[in-house]
C-alpha cells in the first residue's frame, strides 16, 4: 500500500508542503484500516532473552510520555486529520508570569556569536525546540507562528518541558564504536555465533519487503532526534564547542529566516538525515545473507548497504583516518559492514562525509554508527518489524555517544498488489541561493552564480557573507562554554 512524493525536482517549500499534506489525508483512511490490527510498538525495546554488554537497553525515558516542547500548531502541519491551526506556545506579549524574558535572545540579537554566555539558558532560544526554529520563518505561508512576519514577534514554547539528556546519551559505556562492535562480536561468538546463512536456511527472508514511513499511519514513530521534544539547550549539552556555535548558528538563520536546506538545491543529505522523517519515508528492505539493503526517500535517496562478513581495512587509523571498505574517500551514507546473531542484525559504519541536518546538529568525518536490526513479533511470533537501535559516535562533535530508538513496521511485500515499486528521485534544483535567499528560478533566467565549496560548509559560506557582517565570530578553536 502507500504512495510516494514522487516530484523529481526540488521546488517552492510552500508547495513541497501542500502536496505533501494533501497526499498525507489521502492515504490516511487506508493506511489505518490495514494496521489497525497490528501491535502499537512505538518506541518500546523488543526483549532479546538476556542483558547485553551492548544492545536492547531500555529507554530511560519516551518521548511518547512528554508533551512537544513547542511553539508548534495543534491541527497541523502534517497532521492527517487537518483542522483548524492553533498555536501550541506563547506570543511575546502573551506569556506566563513564570516566564522572565532575557534582555537579549536569538530573536532580537544583532550579533549571536557576542552572547555565547547566554546559550546555555532556554531563554535565549525563547524555550524553542530545534523542529521548531525551522517553523517559525518561510516553511508555511501565510506562516502560523509569526503572524506579524516581524522576527521579534517570534513565539515561545513550553520552558517546563524538556526530554531527559539521559534519555539521549548511550547507556553503554563503550568510547568508540570500535570497541562496541567488538564488545558485540565477542558477545556472539559466546552465543555460537557469528552465524552464516545460505539462502536455504536464511532466517531474515521475512524482512523483505515495504516498511511504514515515519510520519503516517495510527502509530507515534517519533523519537528525540526529531527534535520535537528537546530543548535547544539540551543538544547544545550533547556538543563540543565547535559544535555548539555551529548548532547556535543554525537556529539563528532558521528562525531569521535565512535556512540553507541542503534538499532545496538538490545538495546531498548526509548521514544523519536518515534519522529525520520529512526525509524519508517509506523504508524498502532487500535482505539476503551477505548483503542487507535499506533503500528511502522523499527528495534524494537514502541507501545504505549492509556488508555481512565483511571487515575494514583499519591502516589509516592510527593517524586520524577511520575505519573503510574502499578508497580513503569519505561517503556520504559511509560503508557499513555487519555480522548475525541468529535472526539479529549487528552493524557497524564508518568514512561518513561531515555534514549538517537542519535543525540538528553538524556532524563531522568522525562519526561512526553501531546500529542493531532486531525483529519484532507479534501474536504467534509473526514478524511485524524491526527495531533500529543507533548509538552514534563522534568524537570531533560529541561529548559523549548518542542513542536514537526507532520501529520499521513491515507493511507489504514486494509481491502485493497494491505496492508501488521504489521511485528513484532525480533531484532537478529549481531553486538557487540569490544573495543569500533562496529564490525560483524560471526556465530562461539568467542569474549570477556563485559556486559555494561543496566540502566546505557551503552553508556557513552564505551566511558568513550576507547575514553575518559586523559580527564578532570567534574562531573554531576558541572554547565557548561548558555545560559541566
Amino acid at each position: 500500500m502507500g504512495f510516494r512524493l514522487e516530484a523529481t525536482s526540488a521546488s517552492d517549500p510552500n508547495t513541497r508542503y501542500m502536496s505533501m499534506k494533501s497526499k498525507l489525508n489521502r492515504s490516511w483512511p487506508l493506511a489505518a484500516a490495514l494496521l489497525v490490527a497490528a501491535p502499537s510498538f512505538a518506541q518500546d525495546m523488543p526483549d532479546i532473552g538476556f542483558r547485553s554488554v551492548g544492545r536492547g537497553r531500555p529507554l530511560a525515558a519516551s518521548v511518547h510520555d512528554q508533551k512537544e516542547v513547542g511553539p508548534g500548531w495543534v491541527g497541523g502541519p502534517f497532521s492527517p486529520a487537518g483542522g483548524d491551526q492553533k498555536l501550541d506556545g506563547f506570543r511575546p506579549d502573551a506569556l506566563p508570569d513564570s516566564i522572565k524574558p532575557l534582555p537579549v535572545d536569538i530573536f532580537t540579537s544583532t550579533d549571536f556569536y557576542a552572547d555565547k554566555a547566554l546559550w546555555s539558558d532556554p531563554r535565549y532560544f525563547r524555550c524553542n525546540s530545534p523542529m521548531a526554529t525551522e517553523f517559525q520563518r518561510g516553511i508555511l505561508s501565510p506562516n502560523p507562528l509569526v503572524t506579524t512576519g516581524k522576527t521579534e514577534d517570534g513565539p515561545w514554547g513550553h520552558c517546563e518541558i524538556d526530554y531527559p539528556r539521559e534519555a539521549i546519551v548511550s547507556p553503554y559505556g563503550f568510547k568508540t564504536a570500535q570497541e562496541h562492535y567488538e564488545a558485540l562480536l565477542k558477545e556472539t561468538q559466546g552465543r555460537g555465533g557469528p552465524n552464516k546463512y545460505t539462502f536455504e536456511n536464511f532466517p531474515a527472508v521475512e524482512w523483505n519487503g515495504v516498511y511504514e514511513r515515519p510520519v503516517a499511519g495510527p502509530r507515534n514513530q517519533q523519537t528525540w532526534y526529531w527534535g520535537a521534544h528537546t530543548q535547544i539547550t539540551t543538544i547544545l549539552s550533547l556538543l563540543t564547542p565547535t559544535y555548539q556555535q555551529r548548532t547556535v548558528q543554525e537556529a539563528y538563520h532558521q528562525v531569521r529566516g535565512n535556512a540553507i536546506w541542503p534538499s532545496t538545491f538538490c545538495w546531498p543529505e548526509g548521514f544523519m538525515r536518515r534519522y529525520y522523517p520529512f526525509s524519508v519515508w517509506e523504508h524498502y528492505v532487500i535482505a539476503t545473507p551477505d548483503l542487507v539493503q535499506i533503500t528511502a526517500g522523499v527528495a534524494r535517496n537514502f541507501i545504505t548497504n549492509i556488508n555481512v562478513g565483511r571487515e575494514f581495512n583499519m591502516e589509516d587509523v592510527a593517524n586520524g583516518g577511520t575505519p573503510r571498505l574502499g578508497a580513503a574517500v569519505p561517503r556520504w551514507y559511509g560503508e557499513t559492514i555487519g555480522f548475525w546473531d541468529k535472526d539479529v542484525l549487528i552493524t557497524w559504519t564508518s568514512n561518513v562525509q561531515a555534514w549538517k541536518s537542519h535543525s540538528s546538529f553538524e556532524w563531522s568525518g568522525q562519526l561512526q554508527s553501531i546500529e542493531i536490526y532486531t525483529p519484532i513479533r507479534g501474536e504467534g511470533g509473526a514478524f511485524v518489524g524491526l527495531n533500529h537501535e543507533s548509538i552514534i559516535y563522534d568524537s570531533e562533535a560529541l561529548v559523549e555517544p548518542i542513542r536514537i530508538v526507532r520501529n520499521l513496521h513491515k507493511i507489504n511485500s514486494y509481491t502485493d498488489a497494491n505496492e508501488v515499486p521504489y521511485v528513484f528521485i532525480e533531484c532537478v534544483p529549481t531553486i538557487y541561493s540569490v544573495e543569500g535567499h533562496n529564490a525560483p528560478v524560471t526556465p530562461g533566467a539568467v542569474i549570477e552564480l556563485e559556486v559555494p565549496d561543496m566540502y566546505g560548509r557551503p552553508w556557513d559560506q552564505i551566511w558568513q557573507k550576507y547575514f553575518e557582517q559586523g559580527m564578532t565570530r570567534p574562531s573554531d578553536e576558541e572554547s565557548l562554554f561548558d555545560f559541566n
